[in-house]
This record gives structure tokens, sequence and C-alpha cells, in this order.
């Protein structure tokens, strides 16, 4: 891949692909091309037909998909299914059909079974059940790897598919309805801390850039408290709601806040900072190739590479790591009426390493970089 490459990077706006637009950039890439979203529906098979027709990229990231937290997986089942098949299979094969040099896939950790082994080896796809709440979007992105396989086999391509574990970092989800945990408890704890601290002010300043459910900075504050309490962040029973000040400052008495979670909090999850992801897809990109991943006169399957850091941790311990952060001195509660989701999947990130690429930047170092860019 050369420094006047031309390169498209499918979903540029969005966490993973903002996150490798800054990278090859920064390694002195500038022939870039994009499909700007909203207007621009990669679902539609005609639309992304004319794009490549016209464009001609000699090289694909394909960073764009659907994706949500568990609520929103299992609440949007079918729009998980549909949207990311359609822009997988319409991106893939154009790059076939216009000559694309190479092309990068991004699926994600989700689709290994639900009760694999632990450490994931690659091999472990197909192995087992899927786990329910996110088995749509796993079936996607699995098609995806097998699509890539079915087309460097059949055609001659050169198709590599990464699944990396749980991101995060900047141009994240905050909705809290659809978002993944990291960002939902670095939002969570945030509100939380601005409600103890009856900083109002801070309040209508983050639901001002992110509103729940169409409440916003002008939204009384009875009603911005009935949409903290529905998703989990309330006044401590037998507290009456605090009135701020008349400068909408933070006053110095701690108001009792208490935030109620989901699940038990014994999961584990590994975490990876989004810049990481896309200095491992550069890297990828720029120095292995689909025959580096398989073997003279042996069967083409699991040719992906997981992306990882090869350490997790459990939800609440998560949390409470994100509280001591941001500061906030309520209390925790979980619901374990709540689902779960897969007890662990810490991937084995052994592959890579052998291809040569580690991370950087640490779960700490990470979320606080996070966290002062969520506040700016």
């Amino acid at each position: 891949m050369e420094k006047n490459s031309k390169i498209y990077i499918a979903g540029h706006n969005g966490m993973v692909g903002s996150a490798i637009g800054r990278n090859l950039t920064s390694k002195g890439y500038t022939n870039f091309v994009y499909t700007p979203f909203p207007p621009f529906d990669l679902t539609n098979q005609q639309i992304v037909a004319d794009f490549f027709a016209k464009e001609k990229p000699e090289y694909v990231f394909l960073a764009a998909a659907k994706v949500g937290g568990i609520l929103s997986n299992n609440t949007y089942r079918a729009q998980f299914l549909y949207e990311n098949l359609m822009i997988q299979n319409n991106i893939i094969h154009q790059s076939y059909i216009h000559g694309v040099k190479k092309l990068l896939f991004l699926g994600s950790s989700c689709i290994y079974p639900g009760n694999c082994p632990q450490p994931i080896k690659e091999e472990y796809l197909l192995t087992g059940e899927l786990e329910y709440t996110n088995e749509p979007y796993a079936i996607a992105k699995i098609s995806g790897i097998k699509m890539c396989e079915s087309y460097n086999i059949q055609y001659n391509t050169n198709f590599i598919s990464v699944m990396p574990t749980n991101l995060y970092g900047p141009n994240d989800n905050y909705n809290l309805e659809t978002s993944h945990v990291l960002p939902a408890l670095i939002r969570k704890m945030h509100l939380g801390k601005c409600l103890e601290n009856n900083n109002w002010q801070a309040l209508r300043e983050d639901l001002k850039k992110y509103p729940i459910e169409g409440v916003n900075e002008n939204s009384g504050e009875t009603t911005i408290i009935q949409i903290l309490t529905k998703y989990g962040i309330q006044m401590s029973t037998g507290t009456k709601n605090p009135a701020p000040s008349t400068k909408h400052q933070a006053t110095s008495t701690l108001q009792p806040v208490t935030i109620t979670l989901w699940g038990t909090g014994k999961p584990y999850r590994e975490f990876l900072y989004v810049d990481d992801l896309a200095d491992a897809c550069v890297y990828l990109m720029k120095n292995i190739d689909f025959k580096d991943l398989t073997k003279e006169g042996s069967k083409v399957i699991n040719t992906h590479i997981n992306i990882g850091t090869g350490l997790d941790l459990t939800i609440k311990e998560l949390a409470e790591f994100i509280k001591d952060i941001i500061g906030f001195e309520g209390q925790l509660k979980w619901d374990n009426s709540k689902p779960d989701g897969t007890y662990r999947k810490l991937l084995d990130v052994t592959k890579i390493n052998k291809l040569g690429w580690r991370e950087k930047i640490s779960l700490e170092e990470g979320i606080k970089l996070v966290y002062n860019k969520y506040l700016t």
C-alpha cells in the first residue's frame, strides 16, 4: 500500500473508521474516498456499485456496520441481520468486481460460541451455539468472514478478516439505549456524579450533546429526573429531588445517588482502545496477505485474526474502575433479572502477536483519555 494509493474507509465517521483514518493520516496517507452517512445507503446494491465504478478504490477497510449493546442487539434482531449482511455483501462483491488489491473486513468477537474454552482461538469458530442475545449480528459477521475466504478461493482475491474484542475510544456511542457496556458505564457514572453534586449545569450540558429519548437541556427538572431514573440513575430511597442553585452550580453537599446496572456484574470482558485496533488494521493491510494466513495443502478455514489484549476483568471490576476514575461516590446496584450475555470471551491473540503486532494503550490510560474527551 503506497502513500498515494486510493483508500476507501467504509464507515469513516464511526468509531473504528475514524480511528483508521487518523492512523493512516498520521503515517502520510492522503488519498481517501468516502461514502457519507446517512445520505449514502450502503445497503443499496446499485448505489454501492455506482460508487465503486466511479471511484475505483485500490484498498478497502470495511468498518461500516450496524452495532449496539445487548439491549439493541436483542431488540432489533432483524435489522442487525439484514443491514449488516447487505452492507458487507455489497462492498465485498464490488471490491471483487472492480479489482480491489486488498480488503480488510472487521468482524466481532461475538462470532464465537457462547461456551468457548478460554482464551478463544480462531479455530473455535462454528464449534458451538452462539450467544442468543447477539446471534443475528454474529451470523452476519460470520458470513462476512466466509465470504472473504470464499472469494479468495474462487476468485484469487486478497481479502482478510479481523475479529476485534470489545472496543472503546473517541467517537463512541453514548446513547443509553444502544451503547456498549464501557461507554454506557462512563456516561452513567458521569450523570450520577452530576446528580449527586446537584450540578444541573453539567447535567444540561450533557443532555444537550446526547439527548435521552427526546429529553434534552431544555427539559424540566422533573422530566430529567424521570428519564435518569428509567436508566437506573436515581436519588436513593427517601431522598427528595434536589433543587438547583440559582446559578445552576454544584452544591458542596453530596446527594445520595444509586446507579443500577444490568446483570450480576460477574461476566468477564476484554477491552481494546480503538486507536490500537486501527494501528493493527493498518499494520495488517501493509504487511499481511491472505496467502500468509493459509498453509499449503491444508483446508482454507479460520484465516481470520483475533485482535485484543489477552487480558480481561469482570464487569463489576470495570464499573468500580470507571467509578473511581470519574469520581462518582454513590452506590452501585446490580439487577440480576437482566441478561449478562456471554460469561467470558477472552481472545487468544497469539496469531497477531506472532505476525508482529501488540497493543500499546492500557485500560486505565484509555479510559482516562476517553473521559477527558467526553467532557470536551
